[in-house]
């Protein structure tokens, strides 16, 4: 899917082992929802990093993840979303706050600007 708005935020995070289950099921049937229906918010979209393998200047290299393994990216129409009465309240909706970002760790926030499209 292109990107169409002109801001991505990220959340990015780890989570503790015995709550992984828990972590994907309220991310994917609670938090995700949440945030999708908050205006300004064009999309959200979970990842989880894997092992790159990338062929430049004509060498193969093999990269293993560093840094959070999971991350939801949030395209934005403005960054005045993450700060409106809405947002707040689609953060602490549903079983998140209580049962499931108490788990988590290593969480990493980055606000991009969209600054060209293919």
């Amino acid at each position: 899917m292109p990107i169409t708005g002109k801001w991505i935020f990220t959340a990015s995070m780890d989570v503790d082992p015995d709550k992984e289950a828990l972590f994907n099921d309220v991310y994917d049937t609670e938090h995700v929802p949440h945030l999708s229906k908050v205006p300004g918010v064009i999309s959200a979209t979970r990842v989880k990093t894997d092992t790159l393998r990338v062929t430049i200047g004509g060498e193969t290299k093999t990269v293993e993840p560093q840094g959070p393994r999971y991350s939801c990216i949030v395209e934005l129409e403005s960054p005045d979303v993450l700060t409106s009465a809405a947002f707040a309240n689609a953060v602490e909706a549903g079983r998140w706050p209580s049962q499931v970002r108490p788990f988590t760790r290593n969480r990493q926030h980055t606000l991009h600007r969209v600054i060209g499209k293919g």
